[in-house]
């Protein structure tokens, strides 16, 4: 079998078994499907004459890049598809020359054409039934993602849920919490959130009340020219309620917004959103969000099907 190419080295982790730190390279990718009349799906594979192989869109991150934008581009530049994440699938991990290689991979929606880049290796692409794709692929991990990527019921809506960037320091401010505003901090990670907004392609943004929450979307809003709409049910408590009574309000927001089956950006806060997940997941589990992190929710109707850390 021919090796996967290599891809230049993006960071270092921890080697469990040594404890020293061991060279990453990091990649990303996609299984991009597109409807058929017939009401099934066929994927994306892409060839490339250097290795003589098929395999599914991929490449490294550029310095700095998350992951998800990393794969939108290189579906977009090898598959020349303009694709929507859904579901984060099985990262994969082999080792190459001596160096180990992670791939993360979603499943995407081909939404339209464009992006690709002729100076790529790839100099042909194939649409297939899944069934036919795990048949061609060069390389079994390729296969194991596309079966992980068969085994899902359909997304019907995705949601990407963040909370609000940093707004220093609660005690530091001396008006009213819910005017406290991002700082120099929250406002760059308020900028490093559009674009990963912006790729699930929503058609609203929605924000708890507080003006931190309303700036952390103010530049996804610039770029994608939508307005900001304000609802209470994304709120931490206030005086008289209790944070399991605003998680599951923010639950119930967040299911009605996915039964619509329109895609979503929604900024809340950090007493509400792990509670909120935990019913919508339905088990317990580390839902702790960071200051400008977030999550990306994909719903088939009204119930989650997979919540992916950002």
């Amino acid at each position: 079998m021919v090796n996967e190419e290599d891809l230049a080295v993006a960071g270092r982790r921890q080697d469990p078994h040594t404890g020293s730190g061991v060279a990453v390279i990091r990649a990303a990718g996609g299984v991009v499907w597109r409807p058929v009349p017939d009401g099934s799906v066929q994927v994306c594979l892409v060839h490339r004459p250097r290795y003589g192989d098929w395999t599914l869109p991929k490449g490294k991150l550029e310095p700095g890049e998350h992951p998800l934008l990393a794969a939108a581009r290189e579906v977009a530049e090898e598959a020349d598809a303009q694709a929507v994440p859904q579901v984060r699938l099985p990262s994969v991990q082999y080792r190459s020359e001596g160096l180990l290689k992670t791939v993360d991979y979603w499943s995407m929606r081909a939404v339209g054409t464009g992006g690709f880049q002729p100076g790529t290796e790839v100099d042909d692409m194939r649409w297939l039934d899944v069934d036919d794709a795990v048949a061609l692929v060069s390389y079994p991990h390729d296969a194991q993602v596309l079966a992980a990527f068969a085994a899902l019921p359909p997304a019907t809506a995705a949601i990407l849920l963040v909370r609000h960037g940093h707004a220093g320091e609660r005690l530091g401010w001396s008006g009213p919490d819910t005017g406290r505003p991002l700082d120099a901090r929250g406002w760059s990670q308020a900028h490093a959130l559009a674009p990963l907004i912006a790729l699930i392609r929503p058609t609203r943004l929605i924000s708890a009340s507080p003006r931190r929450c309303v700036q952390t979307l103010d530049p996804a809003a610039a770029l994608l020219d939508l307005p900001i709409e304000i609802r209470g049910d994304l709120d931490e408590p206030r005086a008289g309620q209790q944070t399991d009574e605003c998680a599951l309000a923010a639950a119930a927001a967040l299911t009605a917004l996915a039964a619509q089956g329109e895609p979503v950006a929604a900024c809340s806060q950090g007493k509400v959103i792990p509670g909120a997940l935990e019913r919508l997941v339905g088990q317990p589990g580390d839902y702790a969000t960071g200051k400008g992190g977030g999550w990306l929710l994909a719903f088939t109707g009204d119930r989650l099907l997979a919540a992916d850390r950002l």
